[in-house]
């Protein structure tokens, strides 16, 4: 690849990454909820109780983040966080019920983003868009780029 296609790519990936993630933070602010307690939430409702450490594995980031976005969602009464049975070191997590009733409003936000992100599209196919991004999120998510510099594995529900 040349350096003008290169640059090109590099651009549309930033603006794209840079415009989603305002426009999910916009969407989010009316339930006092950035992106990323709202990723967690979502990974709560779909796999039930987690330790940190699997929730931190499954949305793509380092422990201290989850550890940080964990207090906040449990001050504000959407989660309840115990020590482990067998590791009081590790910490369960799970929705509790003020967190289940704040996530159909969650989960309308997430659709009303994604909607929002293809309303302007006119010629690319919706399946088509999916397809194509899942498969570049999964090039992304090998492990390593050329070179041996190291890429950060992307979440599941990233």
């Amino acid at each position: 690849m040349d350096f003008a296609h290169a640059d090109a790519l590099n651009q549309a990936i930033r603006r794209i990454s840079q415009a989603h993630q305002s426009l999910a933070v916009a969407l989010l602010a009316d339930l006092d909820l950035h992106p990323g307690q709202a990723l967690f939430l979502l990974e709560l409702d779909a796999h039930g109780t987690r330790t940190q450490t699997q929730l931190a594995a499954a949305l793509g980031v380092e422990p201290p983040s989850i550890t940080g976005m964990a207090v906040k969602l449990q001050a504000a009464g959407l989660i309840a966080r115990t020590p482990a049975p067998r590791d009081a070191r590790a910490m369960v997590v799970e929705l509790t019920d003020r967190g289940r009733t704040l996530l159909p409003r969650v989960k309308d936000s997430w659709v009303r983003l994604a909607e929002a992100t293809v309303t302007g599209l006119e010629t690319t196919p919706l399946d088509r868009l999916s397809g194509d991004l899942a498969d570049l999120a999964r090039s992304l998510s090998h492990g390593s780029a050329p070179g041996g510099l190291a890429t950060a594995p992307l979440g599941q529900g990233c």
